[in-house]
């Protein structure tokens, strides 16, 4: 755990062959992370530019492409899934995660059947099956939690949506009779990239409409008391340069949560961030920040519908990328 009085955990988003061989293994005994996480685009940089693939794709040129992108990805999550085996037995999270297939996202059961299929095959217990946050999602969820599979719910805007997971792993726990750990990725970042320029212009603060609308998930995540499942901080990496690179993991820190970020973030994060707590942040304040973007005119609620519909257009073109190439 990266600070422990907290419990609060610093995962690696990232996943490539080489890395897992050497940096991923300094990151971890250095104790700067303690798990990893991965998404079709991650896969798709990794896959596409890295040699480090060149071999075991001649061995599957003959398998269709998904196919050969399984392979790909199943072998690098139980590589990394291995490393980080120690730290799972420790108690110390040690999870990885893999995607479902995004064109999956509206069809809850071929998610169902896909994700305990790669769960299966990976077999690893300490593996994540990620599934998106959509309604199909939600009852794909609930299955694999009633199976004792580990989720992390992804591409998270709104509370409603967070709702609606742990209300999935509630249930999916309640059916298998035990806790099962889950996670519940709150995209941050994109929020403000989409805001920022406007808001800018009507002379309203920046960079805090992501912060607040992850920290008012987070603390309807944390009153839910959910056995098991936490509030993970997704998208925390910066594309203003006026802002430091660690902003989104300093300005997040909160008991109770995970933190999944580029390597380059993670060790400006270390090397400058501060380790006290930035949540939670009184309603009162996250309150009146919004009310500033409605009287400019957003529709804040708009905004998040287009975020979810975005990222899960982004997930299927980089894995429609990675199958076209394969």
């Amino acid at each position: 755990m990266y600070i422990e009085d907290l419990k609060f955990s610093l995962w690696a988003d990232f996943i490539e062959r080489d890395y897992l061989d050497n940096e991923f293994k300094e990151l971890i005994k250095n104790k700067t992370i303690n798990g990893a996480t991965s998404n079709p685009a991650i896969f798709k940089n990794a896959i596409l530019n890295s040699g480090a693939y060149k071999e075991q794709l001649e061995s599957l040129k003959n398998l269709p492409a998904k196919d050969k992108y399984e392979a790909v990805a199943i072998y690098d999550i139980q590589k990394a899934a291995d490393i980080l085996l120690p730290l799972y037995e420790a108690g110390d999270d040690g999870y990885v995660s893999i995607e479902v297939d995004p064109y999956l996202c509206d069809d809850a059961e071929a998610t169902m059947v896909e994700g305990k299929r790669l769960f299966s095959e990976i077999n690893r217990k300490n593996v994540m099956i990620k599934v998106p946050a959509t309604r199909a999602g939600y009852i794909a969820m609930q299955e694999l939690t009633s199976c004792g599979i580990p989720v992390n719910a992804t591409l998270i805007f709104k509370k409603e949506q967070a709702i609606s997971c742990a209300k999935a792993f509630e249930n999916g726990a309640a059916t298998n009779g035990s806790s099962v750990d889950t996670v519940i990725s709150v995209f941050v970042s994109r929020v403000d990239r989409a805001l920022d320029a406007e808001l800018s212009k009507g002379g309203v603060e920046v960079a805090l409409s992501g912060i607040y609308n992850s920290a008012d998930i987070y603390a309807e995540v944390e009153s839910m008391n959910i056995a098991g499942c936490r509030t993970l901080f997704a998208s925390t990496g910066v594309k203003d340069d006026s802002l430091p690179a660690h902003y989104y993991i300093e300005k997040l820190l909160a008991y109770n949560s995970v933190n999944t970020a580029p390597i380059d973030t993670i060790k400006a994060f270390k090397e400058n961030g501060e380790n006290y707590k930035a949540l939670p942040i009184p309603s009162e304040v996250i309150k009146e920040h919004f009310e500033k973007i409605e009287r400019l005119g957003i529709d804040f609620e708009a905004v998040l519908d287009k975020q979810i519909l975005d990222g899960l257009e982004s997930f299927k073109d980089a894995f429609k990328d990675i199958l076209e190439a394969l």
